[in-house]
């Protein structure tokens, strides 16, 4: 099965193949074991088609479903997958939340799975509602460079307890499950 996931940022890469990896391990089925264990992951450079910050639940969504949608577009995949971080309001509770989706996509069906939602500082959050994107202000809050590309926001948010590839692996295992397992038929 050969799989693009709608970047090249390497944590995005490597969620996608741990996610996949850990179907593997733990398929019931030998012959769908071997299909997902054969998944070759291969990042590839697609918009989002959303701002640089997206900005609630639905812009999030749509960049990942718009990234899965552009890596079948841009070769020769059984599966496109798209991650977009995003922040948003979350009704009933205070604040602005770090958000994850994941999609996937055959060209036919499309799965959808999130990460955890994970409350912004005010400190934070005031920041990114006056127009700066999450990642550049976690880089300077943090005195680090290229935070999304490591721990991310995630990990540093959970004294680490998380980490952005774990969140963004558990996205995607969800966006995979109609594509992993026979319950969605």
């Amino acid at each position: 099965m050969r799989v693009g996931v709608g970047s090249t940022n390497p944590v995005k890469r490597d969620a996608t193949e741990a996610a996949f990896a850990a179907v593997a391990d733990a398929s019931a089925t030998k012959s769908s074991a071997e299909s997902v264990a054969d998944a070759a992951v291969e990042p590839v450079a697609v918009e989002s088609g959303v701002s640089e910050q997206p900005f609630g639940e639905r812009e999030t969504l749509e960049g990942a479903q718009n990234r899965a949608r552009n890596v079948l577009a841009a070769g020769d995949y059984d599966l496109g997958i798209g991650l977009e971080g995003g922040v948003a309001q979350v009704e009933g509770a205070e604040g602005l939340f770090l958000v994850m989706w994941a999609a996937a996509t055959d060209g036919e069906r499309v799965g959808r799975g999130a990460g955890p939602r994970l409350r912004l500082p005010e400190t934070i959050a005031s920041r990114v509602r006056d127009g700066e994107e999450l990642g550049p202000v976690m880089d300077d809050v943090l005195g680090t460079e290229n935070v999304a590309e490591k721990r991310g926001a995630a990990g540093a948010l959970t004294g680490h307890a998380i980490d952005r590839e774990g969140a963004l692996r558990q996205a995607v295992a969800g966006a995979i499950g109609p594509f992993v397992t026979e319950l969605y038929e």
